[in-house]
Formats: C-alpha cells, structure tokens, sequence
C-alpha cells in the first residue's frame, strides 16, 4: 500500500503554529517600515503646501483668470507687502529722510524682491506707506520676520512699523498653522492617551491603541505628502489639520471596537489566536461600514468648485482607509503578540461558563440600566429628546456664515490687521491691495470711467511698465501724464491685447463694502467683457463657491449615506430613521454653535464651508456609532428578536461607543489649539456633536425609537416581518 502524501497531523499543526506567527510579525515589520519613511515628513508638509487662496478657486473663475495674468502684465510673482510707518505725531523731516532710507534698504533683506516703491506720506503727515514685494520663492514668514526686525531697526523712535496687505496677513496664516505638526499632535496624542488609560485602566493596552493610530497617521501622511509633491493632490494647513485629528480619530474609534470584541471572546476562548480571528470576524463588518460611509461621505466633496474642499475629500479618505487598515491588521498583529497581557493588569479570564449564563447580555452596570429605562419608557424617551434636540437647533436661524474678513481669520493678537487698521486711519482704506481689472485695449478708457464712477474706488491706474511706478493714473480726462507738463503719458502694456487697470478701493479690501463694490463692478463692467480680480474679489468668489457647495454637496452626502445603510442593515425604515436622527442632532449641533460663538465667543462670522464641513464630519461619523450600535442590535435580533436585541445591542456597545465618542471629540476639540478661526470654529462644532450623538442620539433617542417601533423598524426585510 502507498505511502500517504499528507503530512503527519503533528507536522500540520507546526505548520499552522508558524505561520500564525509569521504572519503578524511581517504585519507589524510593514506597518512599522511605512511608520519608518512617513514619520520623518511631519514638519515637512509646508514643502508641498499651499495656502493661497487664489489656487483653490475655480480655474473658471474671474478672480483666477486675473491672477493668472498678473504676471504677465507685471512680469513678477511676488507677494505685496504693504509697509505703514506711523508717527506718535505729524512726521518730521528727519523722520521722513530715515524712513525714505529704510524703505529703500529694504532690498537687502533676505526674500525682499527689487521692485521696492518710493515711501508715499498721507495727506496728514502723519503716515507714510511702502510697497515692499516679497519673492514667491522666499519662506513668507520668515521673510516678513525679517522685514518687520530691519525697518524697525531703522526707523527712529516715535515711529511704528507694521507690515501689512497679502503678504502680512499670509504670514500670520503661516504663523498660525505652524503648530499643526507639533502642538496639535501632542495635544491630540495626550488626550486620548489619557481616555484610553481612563476607560482601560491599563498602561500597556492604551499604547498598543495609540501605536496603531500614530502608524496609521504616519502611513497615510507618506502618501499624501508624495501626492502632493507630484502635484496630484493639492494640501494646505487646514486640510493637514483636519487629516492629522481624523486618521487619529477614526483609528482608535474603530480598535476600540475590536478591543471590545478581542475581549469579550478571550473570555470564552482560552486560544488567543481563536479570539483574534473571532474579534476581527465580528467587526471586520461594522468598521469596514463605519469607514466606507466616512470614505463616501468625504468623497461627495469631489463635486465642489472649491478646489480646498475637493482636494480634502482625497487627502482625509486615504487617511480613513490607513485608519481601517491599521486596526484589522497591525491591532490583531500587536495583539496576538501581547495576548491577555496586554489588559494587565485587569486581564480578561477564561469563563466560558459565566458567557453562557449571561448569554450576552450584561444585567449590571450602567449600561445595562439604561436598557431597563429605555424599556420602560420608550415613547416618552424618544419624543422628549427629540423635542429637545429641536429646540436646540432653532439656534440654526443665528448662523452667519456668510464669510468673514481676511483680518479676521487669525485669532488673538495680529500685526497685519494693526496694520490694516493703521492704514484705513490714514489712507483709503484699499490701499496695497487694488480692485484688478482686464480689459480690451480698446476700451480701457470706458472701463476707467466706469470705475471712476463707483463711490468705493478712490483712484484708477493703468499698469504699464515704462512709468516710473510701474502704472499711470486714470482720471476722468484719460491717462494722466507723469514728469514734467507736455511729457506723453506712458503707453499702458497691453498683453493679448488686453490691458490691466488697479482701482484703489477707499474701503478696507476685506470688508462688506469693498464686497459689494467688487460685485457692482462687475455688473457694470458687463458690457466691456472685462473681468474683476484682486484680494476682494478672490474672497467674493471664495464665498460664493462655498455656499454652491453647500447647497449642492449636503443633499448629496444624505442620500449616499442612506443608500450604504440600506444595504448594511437591509432595511428602508430604520436607515432613514438614522438619518433623520443624526440630521436632527446636526442641526442642534449647529444651533448651539451659532449661540455660543456669537454670544460667548464673540466671533465675527462663519466661513460658508464650515456648516459644509461640520455636516460631512457629523453626519459621516455621527452615523458611525449607529452603524456601531445597530449592526449588533440586528445581530441581537437575528437571535431573540427586535425588542430583546436592542437592549442587548444597547447594553453590550454602550461602553466602547461612549469611549469611541469621547476619544474623537477630544481629538477635533484638539484643533483649537490652532490660532484659526476656521478650525476653532470647527472643532467646537464636531465635538460637540459628537458628544450630543453619544449621549444623546445612540444612547437614548435610536434605542427608545426602535424599542417602541419593534420589528417592523427592518421593513422590508424578513427580520421585519419576523417574529417578536
């Protein structure tokens, strides 16, 4: 008889035993060769970020059609600085000359370009102003540090140097996103170090959990780092914010749900290896669902103009996905390595006996009451919260997001809005930062008389490059001459054809009133085909992409969402219940956002995307947590029947989705470190809703409603149409 080919069953086993080991091993040496090569790259963003407003409008747009040109007609893309010296009181002679010097020794400063303009005093002799550009290759910041530090080293006492328009206000924006790679990470990393030690009450077990979400960030940071330096991606501070607290986030939210899992089956299973591939079984499901909603929700943001809101849909979804992937790979890997150790030392024991009596369903702790108390009172649970959630949200009607003023975008102390201050007191109030306009060379004189005629433009200037100033003034009568009388007015450039004029706005260039000139303009110009570009008119085209955006891309975000759900739960009624609910419990988020940013915050304003970006991150992770919840609820039910299983559901997640809320609205309130507006106003709203919907939402309002809906809240399917 034959000898048999199959391995003797002690071989096997040996076989199965390495390779159990094997595996994990190479898992953790992949995962800890990306964290290896992206690690090194945090302080490097700013190599391959941007953040010029200018580049995220749409190529289509008026103000990105100008700014492309003014290169061409200025042959320069230097960053204006607008320099104001201010007197304690009129200037005096000597005072003029050492200005005069220093504006003129301004040229030596390391990223000041050449085209420095003579020093211009106000009518008051009480201020004078400089056109000082800074080179598009410079470090911006350090550049205007470096401004800032020789003028004042030059000027004599009784005189105050602020360096102001687009270069000082970028300078702050860098400022202000510089502590992303360090504050904002640590304060990140601390505070969900500190919940994770509080809800584990381990040492090592918080580590494990942390180290899966920093190798993630660092995974997915190599790829969009080299996505952006390939120029496939564009990245700027606040997108790199936003991807730095998510991937942190969404990380430890879905290993905390795998821990959850990994210990409930060490409890039945002595093999560590068995409970691995059982934990990782039953929430390979609801995380692969939970990240899969962020993905598409995020990805909806493709379809906006903004190319700042496109271009975060990409760069915040690779990071989901390095979230998902580090916690059904490199968690199971660490924590097949570590074992029951890694609870120490509250280690779960082996009581399969204790499983089965509780047959799933814990019966003490605070979970479990709040079961007996949805039990008890479903109706009035759920109509009384709802009422409340309603309430809160009427708050909505007290939003102004309408945009607010570049000097506004940086909180606390700003030079370059002192200056810009400085500079309304004693120039008009545009000054440095001009009305653009191009136009057929023909009719360059109709579109100046056109200007002219508008209240909010004080003087007009044609460039062209052979007067002394690099432009010639435009008054009523035509181009006026410069040099002595009878000297021929310089002759505009004209490029394709085209001429470009500078209106002098007499209103600051980020305020409503330059707004509203801007849009006048344009409605004037219409006939002369010209097109509006500038400061003033990038934010009017900003502002009015973002609220495009918001109108188009919510209703779009809602139904993706409920067509994932539909398919997870296999169901029509409860997935549009869910969304109701978290809708419900955006709006309250919302409400009181709106009341405590203008009544305790005192804030000017809203940015138009920051009710876009509050709804995609709540709705997309406020959903998270109903997906948490109601997967196991429907798993529940499969096994004892709706009501039954919505107890179970509530009373065996509670824990782990209380915790998962508290670690992510800990991270986005982490974003509040960030002196930005945006980002401040951001993290108040996510965290907050976050909270509400771990709270408020999943604990109360989802359990009582399905509770008292029963079965037929899995309409159409059979679970529907079951038993119980």
């Amino acid at each position: 008889m034959p000898e048999s080919t199959e391995p003797a069953p002690r071989a096997r086993v040996r076989r199965r035993s390495w390779i159990r080991m094997l595996v994990p091993a190479l898992l953790i040496l992949v995962w800890l060769a990306g964290a290896g090569l992206g690690g090194p790259l945090f302080g490097k963003v700013s190599e391959v970020s941007s953040n010029d407003q200018t580049s995220y409008l749409p190529s289509s747009s008026d103000a990105t059609e100008v700014q492309q040109l003014l290169g061409e007609f200025n042959d320069s893309e230097a960053i204006p600085a607008i320099v104001v010296f201010v007197g304690d009181e009129e200037l005096t002679e000597s005072q003029l000359s050492a200005i005069d010097d220093a504006v003129s020794g301004a040229t030596d400063v390391e990223g000041v370009a050449d085209e420095v303009s003579p020093a211009i005093p106000s009518e008051d002799g009480m201020a004078v102003q400089a056109f000082i550009p800074i080179s598009s290759d410079a470090d911006l910041g350090d550049a205007v540090s470096a401004l800032e530090d020789e003028l004042r080293a030059a000027v004599p006492d009784g005189v105050t140097v602020y360096v102001t328009g687009p270069a000082g206000f970028s300078a702050d924006l860098v400022a202000g996103f510089a502590g992303i790679d360090g504050l904002l990470l640590g304060v990140a990393l601390l505070a969900v170090l500190v919940i994770l030690i509080l809800v584990y009450r381990s040492l090592l077990l918080p580590i494990v959990v942390l180290s899966t979400s920093l190798f993630a960030l660092c995974v997915a940071l190599l790829v969009v780092w080299w996505l952006a330096k390939w120029e496939i991606l564009l990245l700027s501070g606040q997108t790199q914010g936003i991807l730095f607290i998510l991937v942190i986030g969404a990380a430890t939210d879905y290993s905390l749900l795998y821990v959850a899992r990994f210990r409930e089956e060490l409890r039945s299973t002595k093999d560590k290896g068995a409970a691995v591939i059982a934990a990782w079984k039953g929430s390979f499901e609801p995380i692969l669902a939970s990240g899969g909603t962020v993905i598409a929700g995020l990805m909806c943001l493709l379809l906006s103009d903004l190319k700042s809101n496109s271009t975060l849909g990409p760069v915040a979804s690779i990071g989901i996905v390095f979230a998902m992937l580090s916690a059904l790979t490199l968690l199971p890997a660490l924590l097949f390595a570590f074992g029951r150790a890694a609870f120490w030392p509250r280690r779960p024991k082996f009581e399969p006996e204790v499983v089965r009596a509780e047959d799933g369903m814990a019966t003490t702790g605070l979970w479990a009451k709040v079961a007996r108390l949805v039990q008890r009172r479903p109706r009035v649970i759920w109509i009384v919260t709802t009422l409340v959630l309603a309430v809160g949200a009427l708050g909505v009607t007290q939003l102004n997001a309408n945009g607010v003023p570049q000097s506004d975008l940086v909180l606390g102390s700003s030079e370059a809005r002192d200056g810009q201050v400085a500079l309304g007191e004693h120039f008009p109030g545009g000054s440095g930062s001009p009305v653009y306009v191009v136009v057929d060379e023909s009719k360059l004189q109709d579109a100046a008389d056109v200007m002219l005629a508008n209240d909010g433009i004080d003087s007009v200037a044609v460039t062209a490059s052979d007067s002394p100033s690099g432009s010639a003034g435009v008054t009523e009568d035509g181009i006026a001459a410069f040099g002595p009388p009878g000297t021929p007015a310089p002759e505009p450039t004209v490029v394709d054809g085209e001429v470009l004029l500078q209106g002098t706005l007499t209103d600051a260039a980020d305020s409503d009133a330059a707004a509203s000139t801007v849009r006048d303009l344009r409605v004037d110009l219409t006939d002369l085909d010209a097109r509006v570009g500038g400061v003033t008119a990038t934010a009017v085209d900003t502002n009015d992409a973002s609220v495009h955006d918001r109108n188009l891309i919510i209703p779009i975000v809602l139904v993706v969402i409920l067509f994932i759900l539909m398919l997870l739960l296999r169901s029509i009624l409860a997935p549009v219940l869910l969304i109701l609910t978290t809708v419900l419990s955006f709006g309250t988020a919302m409400g009181v956002s709106a009341l405590v940013f203008n009544g305790i915050f005192d804030f000017p304003g809203a940015d138009p995307a920051v009710p876009l970006y509050g709804f995609v991150f709540l709705v997309a992770l406020g959903i998270d947590y109903n997906i948490f919840l109601m997967t196991r609820v429907r798993e529940e039910s499969l096994k004892h029947g709706t009501r039954e299983g919505v107890l179970r559901g509530l009373a065996v997640t509670g824990g782990v989705i209380t915790s998962a809320g508290l670690v992510l609205a800990a991270t986005f309130a982490a974003l509040s470190v960030i002196p930005i507006l945006f980002l401040a106003q951001l993290a108040f709203i996510v965290a907050f809703g976050v909270l509400l919907d771990t709270f408020v939402v999943r604990t109360l309002l989802v359990p009582a409603l399905t509770y008292d809906i029963g079965r037929a809240v899995w309409w159409p399917s059979k679970l529907g149409r079951g038993e119980k």
